[in-house]
């Protein structure tokens, strides 16, 4: 498992290649105001947009989350932690006025550079007062 790379997966650096080829500007692994030890995968700071790439194994994908049968249990309290975690910075973000936005690494790259351009343009036409 420490062989699993937690940056630049494969769906990131595609996403982050076709927002750039769009023009679109952003920071990368930007730390979560207010929260130790968590990062932001990719950030649009005027708009106030965090996104996170998470992966299916290790976030509890719905359609493709497996479970480790070596060690069963302590696994489970693990990726659960993960979940919750992940609920954790989400609501702390987004009670602080930030648009979460969470992508499965399934997810085809264009659609969600789609997604992520659409919400970057409408925060750049009507800035979080």
């Amino acid at each position: 498992m420490s062989r699993q790379s937690s940056r630049d997966t494969a769906q990131e650096l595609a996403v982050r290649r076709l927002l750039h080829r769009r023009g679109l500007r952003y920071r990368l692994h930007v730390p979560v105001p207010g929260m130790r030890r968590r990062t932001v995968d990719v950030v649009f700071g005027k708009a106030r947009i965090a996104v996170f790439f998470d992966g299916c194994f290790w976030h509890g994908c719905p359609e493709h989350a497996t479970s480790p049968r070596a060690n069963a249990q302590w696994w489970r309290a693990k990726l659960d932690r993960n979940a919750s975690r992940d609920r954790e910075t989400t609501d702390h973000l987004v009670a602080e006025g930030w648009t979460v936005m969470r992508f499965w690494e399934h997810e085809p790259a264009e659609e969600v550079a789609e997604q992520i351009t659409l919400a970057v343009e409408a925060g750049r036409a009507c800035p979080p007062q």
